[in-house]
């Protein structure tokens, strides 16, 4: 038998006496085991089908209503091969329009699916492309301007994989479900029915973004996995729409980051504990060796609105279990070449560009106000609060610590959507002065909000710039994405690059400082089909912190 028919069949067979008695039983009776997501790769004619559609999924007991691609909740890992054109046909069966983006794809405005390519509800649209960029753990959600926090809080998003020459090289982990497995982390807010996703746009999600209450790994809540004994690769996706995490494993066993956002590292970076900001993807292996089963676990964290129970105790979102089978891969010593990056002087001579992250003082103030009204200040964190709340916790007056360039919104026509039975992207608006409040257009770049039809700048093709982004004045964490581009991130929040963060990026943190990021841009995007920079907290991004730009040739 091959090993990889082998392997395959103990975990089909576990339970049947692969596993420790003890493990056994606790397998069959106290956690659910971790789905999963088939791989879905291109037919003989080069072509995949996605279907956007409804679904129900269980959970704590209850039918859920939720959405995915392919099925009733997230969607199955795009499994692509670089040099390979691939045509994707993407159907929308949902009740509203939506828009497919492919986050992490080196590809042109035409087919990146940003929010100017709508797909209506009933419709179809079809990209065709060609991946160029080295092996990487890339991602797919939608991109509907206004919506798109509903909708990845309602389920949709999947994993798209790269593969490519160099990586088939490595002896790393490659048995799908087995020593290499997807791990897609989200938290969820129920109703308290519990029938419905509790999600809803209001003045403090706008602020500091929808969080939930419950950790779903996969879309399960805490589930066990079997694994092989010997190094185990995790592909970890953080696809909550505003929650930090901060992985670590329960017995201080290390982690071994190969890869970030765009691909391998040059060599495995050691750490006790790993931070992914929404939209972030890390592959970690770990040392499975000893046998013993352990926990993958969340971390608190200090960021606003998210350090409520379950998550103010390290929360556990995996449990591991080794079986008695020994895996034959290996953890290199080097994984990739890395280019160096420019000297100074070089950078000196290339295009800076400054985009200053910033919130209206009116949604920060009431948006806080918001949040210790209805959760208390634990709910702030470590965020510093300088003077004390009003008796109405109004928060008139007070000196808030993330305030910003103040503006006056204009509101965006977001309306009740059809169909959504329990989720309200309505506003609620807070009072300030006898006045409503419209927060639609609250988060701003360069002190505008996101404008659809006019892009902001436009960069010549094959260029590489220095990008400046501020969140200075604005102490809220912004995980900052570009689309259609890869970048080294030369300092974040002001500091220097952790070293599993040096290899090639999309996302950035940004919290209170600036971060400088080298960005290269290989492909055009037109006026019509621009390409998008925004904050990846979805309720910024859907509340005006994104602008368009173009990429032209000269």
């Amino acid at each position: 038998m091959q090993r990889r028919d082998f392997l395959k069949l103990t975990t089909a067979c576990a339970a049947a006496g692969l596993l420790p008695v003890w493990s056994r039983s606790l397998m069959a009776a106290t956690r659910p085991l971790l789905p999963v997501p088939p791989q879905l790769t291109p037919d003989i004619r080069q072509r995949i089908r996605l279907t956007a559609m409804t679904g129900m999924t269980r959970w704590q007991g209850r039918e859920v209503p939720t959405w995915g691609y392919n099925g009733s909740l997230l969607g199955p890992v795009l499994r692509l091969r670089r040099q390979q054109q691939v045509t994707i046909d993407i159907n929308n069966t949902l009740p509203m329009a939506t828009a497919l983006h492919w986050h992490g794809l080196k590809v042109g405005g035409e087919v990146d699916g940003g929010p100017q390519e709508v797909i209506p509800a009933g419709g179809r649209r079809e990209v065709t492309f060609t991946p160029d960029q080295q092996a990487a753990t890339c991602w797919y959600h939608p991109h509907y301007h206004g919506h798109t926090g509903f909708q990845v809080a309602k389920g949709l998003a999947g994993m798209l994989i790269i593969d490519d020459d160099e990586i088939d090289l490595l002896r790393l982990p490659i048995e799908w479900g087995v020593d290499d497995i997807p791990l897609i982390f989200q938290d969820k807010q129920l109703t308290a029915e519990g029938t419905q996703i509790d999600y809803q746009l209001d003045i403090m999600r706008a602020a500091v973004g929808w969080f939930g209450n419950m950790m779903l790994t996969n879309g399960v809540s805490y589930p066990q996995h079997a694994v092989p004994r010997g190094w185990v690769r995790f592909r970890m996706l953080n696809g909550c729409n505003a929650r930090s995490l901060i992985l670590s494993t329960s017995d201080q066993r290390p982690l071994y980051v190969i890869a970030s956002d765009g691909g391998l590292l040059a060599q495995p970076v050691k750490v006790d504990s790993l931070e992914m900001i929404p939209g972030e993807r890390f592959e970690v292996m770990v040392d499975t060796s000893d046998g013993k089963a352990f926990d993958l676990v969340t971390l608190p964290t200090e960021q606003a609105g998210m350090v409520l129970a379950p998550f103010d105790q390290p929360l556990p979102v995996l449990n591991v279990l080794p079986i008695r089978i020994a895996g034959s891969s290996t953890l290199p010593d080097t994984l990739s070449v890395m280019p160096s990056l420019p000297a100074q002087e070089s950078l000196a001579g290339m295009t800076k560009r400054t985009l200053q992250l910033s919130m209206d003082k009116q949604l920060d103030q009431q948006g806080m106000a918001a949040l210790i009204n209805r959760y208390g200040h634990k709910a702030m964190g470590g965020m510093s609060m300088g003077e004390t709340t009003s008796p109405d916790n109004s928060m008139a007056g007070m000196a808030m610590p993330h305030q910003s360039m103040s503006s006056q919104a204009t509101g965006s026509g977001m309306d009740k959507m059809p169909g959504m039975s329990g989720m309200t992207m309505e506003a609620h608006p807070a009072k300030s002065a006898g006045k409503a409040y419209d927060f639609h257009q609250g988060n701003k770049i360069n002190g505008k909000a996101f404008d659809m039809n006019h892009p902001a700048f436009d960069v010549p093709l094959q260029t590489t710039e220095v990008w400046r982004i501020s969140g200075q004045g604005d102490m809220m964490l912004h995980p900052f994405h570009v689309h259609g581009t890869q970048f080294r991130i030369l300092s974040e929040n002001g500091l220097p690059v952790a070293a599993h963060r040096q290899g090639w990026k999309d996302i950035v943190r940004v919290e209170g400082g600036v971060s400088e990021i080298l960005v290269n841009f290989t492909h055009t995007a037109s006026q019509n089909q621009a390409y998008m920079a925004h904050c990846h907290l979805l309720e910024h991004e859907d509340t005006g912190m994104m602008l368009g730009f173009t990429v032209s040739r000269t």
